[in-house]
């Protein structure tokens, strides 16, 4: 028993165990959902788990590397990125009109989720190293670490990824303390060339996405469909839900991509305003205890990183929710912890491992 013990604490020393207990209670609810989402699909359910073990082996790798190991991979792990995205963009596979998928021989990767975590690792590694005297000119060598990236995944098209890794990076600088003043001049200056980005950056679906968004009955068959379909299923959950495995929506397969983008709708069908509470609760409860790693983190470079993951953590479920409710465009952004997958799944609990190491190494970072 005392062996037992003493390998426990070996193998948990740089966990969280209050985080873990959170990202475990998600991942649980995500099985129960799936499980009826995907029509009692054992298959599925079984793949998702193993998605979830190779997901939370990584975190806890990532949870026993120092700090100092992490931020030296910052640099080399952007220019990889840098690098593969330029593969797709020579020589990625096409698939539903686009290029996004990078082919190795013995596997394919997208390349575009590993920027996810790289963009901010960089930008955070760059403000460490100007710490001392920031200046106008280093938030603008930031922006160019950001937009680089942004750039190259926008012409795949992937425009909610893209999405994605500009609000990461957008956290990094405002934690790194850009004027507000600076912050409202680039707002006003995005407002001022949104109709230039709509009329020649943009695509045709993605335009029509928006439009869907505004009047989902414009196309109710077509683009529409999965809006309309998404807020009956959300509106029919009542207060109390139809109860697991009972929502008409979802088990007569009107819903689309319901075990994916769109499964809080199943949830909310079957688990109502009631279980919509319960899970929106966890979700803050997961990101307040983040907050706090973030609040409590010892250096630059760890607040930087532990603030960019936790907003872009609830940017995820802010989108999503709002996807579904017909409140933001569809972008293709899963439910973290929820929807089926796993490359998401991986690149967040890794995200969630470097908040773990930053919580559990205080005194192996310089201070």
């Amino acid at each position: 028993m005392i062996e037992f013990r003493r390998l426990w604490h070996y193998c948990t020393r740089y966990i969280d165990n209050f985080l873990l207990a959170g990202l475990f209670l998600l991942m649980l609810v995500g099985l129960v959902v799936l499980y009826s989402a995907s029509g009692g699909n054992l298959g599925r359910v079984s793949g998702q788990i193993l998605n979830m073990v190779v997901a939370l082996a990584i975190m806890w790798l990532v949870a026993n590397i120092p700090l100092q190991q992490i931020m030296r991979l910052a640099l080399p792990l952007y220019i990889l990125g840098i690098v593969l995205l330029l593969g797709v963009t020579l020589f990625g596979e096409i698939q539903n009109g686009a290029r996004r998928w990078l082919n190795l021989g013995i596997t394919r990767i997208q390349p575009s989720e590993m920027l996810k975590i790289a963009v901010p690792l960089m930008m955070a590694w760059y403000f460490d190293k100007t710490e001392i005297t920031l200046r106008l000119r280093d938030y603008a060598g930031a922006t160019l670490i950001l937009l680089l990236p942004v750039f190259l995944i926008a012409r795949q098209p992937d425009l909610g990824t893209a999405l994605l890794i500009t609000a990461s990076g957008f956290y990094v600088l405002y934690f790194a303390g850009l004027s507000w003043r600076v912050m409202a001049g680039l707002l006003v200056t995005a407002g001022g060339i949104l109709p230039l980005f709509w009329t020649f950056a943009m695509h045709d679906y993605q335009r029509r996405r928006v439009l869907t968004m505004l009047d989902p009955s414009q196309d109710p068959l077509g683009a529409g469909y999965h809006i309309i379909q998404s807020s009956i299923a959300i509106g029919s959950g009542g207060v109390a839900g139809k109860g697991w495995q009972n929502g008409t929506q979802s088990q007569l397969d009107f819903l689309p991509e319901q075990s994916t983008d769109f499964i809080f709708a199943v949830f909310s069908e079957e688990f109502g305003l009631i279980g919509n509470g319960l899970l929106l609760l966890l979700y803050l409860v997961i990101i307040g205890r983040c907050l706090i790693i973030t609040a409590n983190a010892p250096t630059q470079f760890t607040r930087l990183v532990a603030g960019s993951i936790t907003l872009t953590f609830f940017t995820y479920v802010f989108v999503n929710m709002g996807m579904v409710s017909g409140v933001l465009p569809v972008v293709g952004i899963p439910l973290p912890l929820i929807s089926y997958g796993g490359t998401s799944l991986v690149t967040m609990l890794l995200g969630f491992g470097i908040l773990m190491s930053i919580q559990t190494h205080p005194k192996l970072v310089k201070t």
